[in-house]
């Protein structure tokens, strides 16, 4: 792992310093209590403690992100982040740690650290299939897996940027480790977004109260400091809708064979909307 990036973890059992041990794979990261986290073949460190309450994406899921992502289709919302983090991170001389919070693939932070090229990342994810494919995302970022509902493995005051996109919130866990001229930005699917297909292939639909819910995750925590939507219309294949259904949320609640028999019936290309709202904000 990047030593950069080490010097920042905490042992999610003690909270001591974590340190690179092993001359060669498998190598581990061990505190000064003895707490020993083995570093995956994939590259990725387990920093879980116990039976995580949740798995996070299946290996489906995850395949499908992949895949979508890899097509573009949602670069849009990958440049606005590093176009918002680039005006908002501290200007340090020397290795910014960079963090995102349920980072599923690492697309979007790879693209943040390539507009930030003196900043090192670390993906968290509860999902082991998300931690493999983040831990290759970028050569400046390293991926651990990690509950971000419980304590972050993190010092206090470490976090110069964390990002947040589509994932749940830990208000005060992100104040903790963020820095107090760090910067949170949380991307959440605006009203409009996919509205096309939510009737159509009966998915979830965006809350209406969406916006609220994430202020009051942060409430106490956070300063809203400015906000921007990214929007941009998506022409998409029969398979590729398919393959977005299968990313998100609403894979959990969709019938495979009702979804592939209203598919059938959509022209194509089928035309989406893509609508996300990137807040900014600042400690309090």
């Amino acid at each position: 792992m990047n030593a950069d990036v080490v010097t920042h973890l905490r042992c999610p059992v003690c909270a001591e310093p974590l340190a690179e041990v092993g001359a060669a794979p498998p190598r581990s990261l061990r505190c000064p209590r003895g707490h020993t986290f083995d570093l995956a073949r994939q590259g990725y460190v387990n920093l879980l403690t116990g039976r995580a309450p949740h798995t996070g994406d299946t290996a489906e899921m995850i395949a499908a992100r992949a895949d979508f992502l890899a097509a573009g289709h949602y670069d849009p919302v990958s440049a606005a982040l590093a176009d918002a983090a680039a005006q908002a991170l501290p200007r340090d001389a020397y290795a910014p740690l960079v963090v995102d919070a349920g980072a599923g693939t690492g697309r979007h932070l790879a693209a943040v650290l390539d507009a930030l090229p003196q900043a090192v990342g670390l993906a968290l994810d509860v999902s082991k299939p998300a931690s493999r494919r983040a831990a290759r995302a970028h050569p400046r970022a390293d991926a651990a897996l990690a509950d971000t509902w419980a304590r972050l493995p993190l010092a206090d005051g470490t976090t110069a940027l964390l990002l947040n996109v589509f994932a749940p919130r830990n208000g005060a866990e992100f104040h903790r480790v963020l820095r107090a001229d760090g910067v949170l930005l949380v991307a959440t699917p605006a009203a409009a977004h996919l509205a096309e297909l939510v009737e159509t292939l009966g998915l979830l639909r965006v809350d209406p109260e969406k916006e609220e819910r994430v202020a009051q995750s942060l409430a106490g925590h956070f300063a809203a400091v400015g906000a921007t939507t990214v929007s941009a219309r998506l022409a998409l294949s029969r398979s590729e809708v398919r393959t977005l259904v299968g990313m998100g949320p609403s894979a959990w609640h969709t019938d495979v064979d009702r979804l592939g028999e209203r598919l059938t019936a959509l022209p194509e290309p089928v035309e989406v909307t893509l609508a996300v709202r990137i807040g900014c904000y600042r400690p309090r």
